[in-house]
């Protein structure tokens, strides 16, 4: 009987939102004439500038400068910083993805490719094997781009670079590779958050989606809750998030509803209101437009070394997600993700 009824709301979460809520969800303005479109990075690799952009990243790792830790150390010499990142990328899986957001993910899945190690590291990391311990593989340029090759062989919607900002130079170097033979899949460019300005305005012309996490909007959390952390995170994610925006813009999706080009925002219900979500919901309003895609997530976890940090170690519960989405609503945002507002019905329920 529990397991029958956890189905059926699992069910209800992944398919009821477009039914529920078309008046407040908006998946994306739709293309004109998908069949013409290309990927940001074709143009520019017309345009002989893709290589040049290439060449700076690159250059970024002799000293590198590639997130706001700013380590200095020359990784091309096997020198080590922060996110302890190689001057190869680490990839640790490849494969479509069901779990992303609905505009990416579509019928075929979003190509995910999930590197190893970061800049960011957080306390409560659900990825952690991953993120913190680096476990993955070495892989060159060539391979990495063969990878992407091979996800649009299966069909995948786009190339979706999980955790990318350490390894940004080898994944253009790949996507650079990957054009001449045959990639012309969206990229989606998925990140913590904590990203130089000026490093993203490198990849103006290249990165198609933005899939930017805003996790804090109060400094002292931040440093709280990452390790290393200096308090800055708050200040660099928007900076970056309102680059991110000049570039692409709101949501374009094709006439099936799958994800072009465009900004999507994701920001972690934390328990304790720790994440800042009604302060994350106003920024929004006040900088972005009402209609930019934003998800607010309920899926926060105790994992890894939440369980030390007295705040964050239990779930969120019922309501905390139910007064993150009112304040969102309140707020004017009118393109919040599907599943998400689904689940929202789901847990007004519970608290009614």
């Amino acid at each position: 009987m529990n397991t029958t009824r956890r189905n059926f709301l699992k069910t209800l979460c992944l398919t009821s939102g477009s039914l529920l809520f078309s008046s407040q969800v908006l998946a994306g303005k739709p293309a004109a004439d998908a069949k013409n479109w290309e990927p940001a990075y074709a143009m520019l690799a017309r345009q002989s500038t893709l290589k040049s952009r290439v060449e700076q990243a690159m250059d970024k790792m002799k000293k590198c400068d590639l997130c706001p830790h700013k380590c200095g150390v020359d990784r091309l010499n096997g020198q080590l910083g922060f996110c302890q990142a190689p001057a190869r990328a680490v990839v640790h899986s490849a494969g479509p993805h069901f779990g992303e957001e609905l505009p990416l993910v579509g019928r075929g899945g979003s190509g995910t490719i999930f590197f190893s190690n970061c800049n960011l590291r957080c306390v409560f990391c659900q990825n952690w094997p991953i993120a913190h311990e680096g476990r993955g593989r070495e892989v060159s340029e060539e391979q990495l781009a063969d990878m992407m090759l091979d996800l649009q062989r299966r069909r995948c919607h786009n190339i979706n670079l999980v955790t990318p900002t350490h390894v940004m130079p080898n994944i253009l170097k790949a996507v650079m590779i990957a054009r001449e033979k045959g990639l012309r899949l969206p990229l989606c460019y998925n990140t913590g958050g904590y990203e130089l300005v000026e490093n993203i305005r490198l990849l103006d012309g290249i990165v198609d989606i933005y899939l930017p996490d805003l996790k804090f909007m109060d400094p002292d959390e931040s440093a709280k809750y990452v390790l290393e952390g200096a308090g800055d995170y708050p200040k660099h994610a928007q900076q970056s998030i309102l680059e991110m925006y000049r570039q692409t813009g709101n949501l374009v999706t094709d006439r099936s509803g799958i994800a072009l080009r465009g900004l999507m925002v994701r920001h972690l219900v934390m328990p304790n209101r720790v994440a800042g979500t009604r302060e994350f919901v106003l920024w929004m309003a006040d900088n972005l437009p009402a209609d930019t895609y934003v998800n607010i997530m309920s899926q926060y976890r105790v994992e890894h070394m939440a369980f030390e940090y007295e705040r964050i170690s239990r779930a969120i519960n019922s309501r905390e997600f139910v007064e993150a989405i009112d304040w969102a609503i309140e707020a004017g945002l009118t393109n919040l993700d599907e599943r998400s507002m689904s689940q929202y019905m789901i847990h007004k329920r519970l608290v009614s």
